[in-house]
């Protein structure tokens, strides 16, 4: 569970948390194809990610994109977090390693809300980016 952090002790540049995960398996992508309900075979069977002219199959999207949130609110408490938006860069290979990392790009009061804007990034263990984004949270100060 994450620890609560304050508007007060973050500063421009601060850095979240890396969260490292992986080796991702093909396992894995078959078992959030159940939990998804996506079952696109590119994700699920080497066959037919061969016929499609890939070597096998490749991670979905949005698994990745779960790793991010799962980076974030393991620094924060989910409750502070007001937007999670994020671009789908590279394709994620089985046997990957993926590192989320992040970093304050802004603060700023609004509407009598403290309010941090982050970049965030996962990264292979070559350091190709498979997705960049960006979240905003709205934290408690001291």
């Amino acid at each position: 569970m994450a620890k609560e952090i304050y508007f007060d002790d973050i500063e421009i540049g601060s850095e979240m948390p890396v969260l490292n995960k992986g080796p991702l398996n093909k396992l894995q992508f078959v078992m959030y194809a159940g939990a998804s309900g996506d079952f696109n075979p590119l994700h699920v069977l080497d066959e037919f990610a061969k016929s499609v002219g890939m070597e096998e199959v490749i991670s979905h999207g949005m698994l990745v994109m779960g790793f991010v949130g799962q980076a974030v609110t393991a620094w924060m408490p989910k409750k502070y977090l007001k937007k999670l938006g994020v671009r789908f860069v590279g394709m994620t290979k089985p046997n990957s390693t993926i590192t989320i990392a992040g970093k304050v790009v802004d603060k700023r009061n609004e509407n009598g809300e403290s309010i941090i804007s982050c970049e965030v990034s996962a990264k292979d263990e070559q350091g190709d980016i498979k997705i960049t984004g960006h979240f905003e949270a709205s934290l408690p100060t001291r």
